[in-house]
């Protein structure tokens, strides 16, 4: 899942929230991080998703329908085409417009500069630029997202060519997003009921 899929899950809570944004840029053992404890709750959420969907066979269904060279970054593509599916129905999930959701965490993080490492810093200005994470409602906003991760990673990738493979993967990632979603959503409940011991079957 990516940020947006991330921050959903972690409901109304603010620490939680905070954490799902971070869960990306924080590396290693929680315990000597001085952050707060809400904030490492959120990190191990959001590593606990990362490690259920990643041990689900409908992804790794949806992965072996990648042709090289695009395979190797099969991950990159449907984490940011879930983002896509969540955003188009995104009234099924919040209460909360889209817009609203996303001016909500930019006050948040901002409420929290401090604690924010320089490289999410970087990314937040540019989804300002960019109008996200409303803008994932866009197919040409995700592939516009996916080129620009292409351009961060240090080896040569197909990212930037991902428009010739999405039409026809387009029904994939509907079907999957249907398939896996709920799964996720049940997880994250028993995670929150016991936090980080929850059953990784689902």
């Amino acid at each position: 899942m990516n940020f947006l899929a991330h921050l959903l899950l972690a409901g109304d809570d603010d620490g939680l929230r905070l954490g799902a944004m971070l869960g990306d840029f924080v590396r290693g053992g929680l315990d000597a991080k001085k952050l707060p404890e809400s904030v490492k709750q959120g990190i191990s959420l959001h590593r606990h998703i990362d490690q259920f969907i990643d041990a689900l066979p409908q992804m790794a269904a949806l992965r072996e329908q990648f042709q090289p060279p695009f395979r190797r970054y099969s991950g990159i593509i449907i984490d940011l085409a879930f983002d896509h599916e969540l955003a188009i129905r995104w009234s099924q999930y919040s209460d909360v417009t889209l817009e609203q959701f996303d001016q909500d965490l930019r006050e948040l993080l901002a409420e929290h500069e401090g604690m924010l490492p320089a490289n999410l810093k970087r990314l937040m200005k540019y989804a300002d630029r960019r109008g996200l994470f409303a803008g994932y409602r866009h197919e040409s906003e995700v592939l516009v997202s996916l080129a620009g991760v292409g351009r961060r990673l240090k080896r040569p990738n197909p990212l930037h060519r991902v428009s010739e493979i999405w039409p026809g993967l387009r029904p994939a990632f509907s079907q999957g997003f249907e398939q896996i979603f709920p799964q996720v959503q049940h997880s994250v409940a028993d995670w929150m009921i016991e936090p980080g011991r929850a059953s990784q079957t689902g």
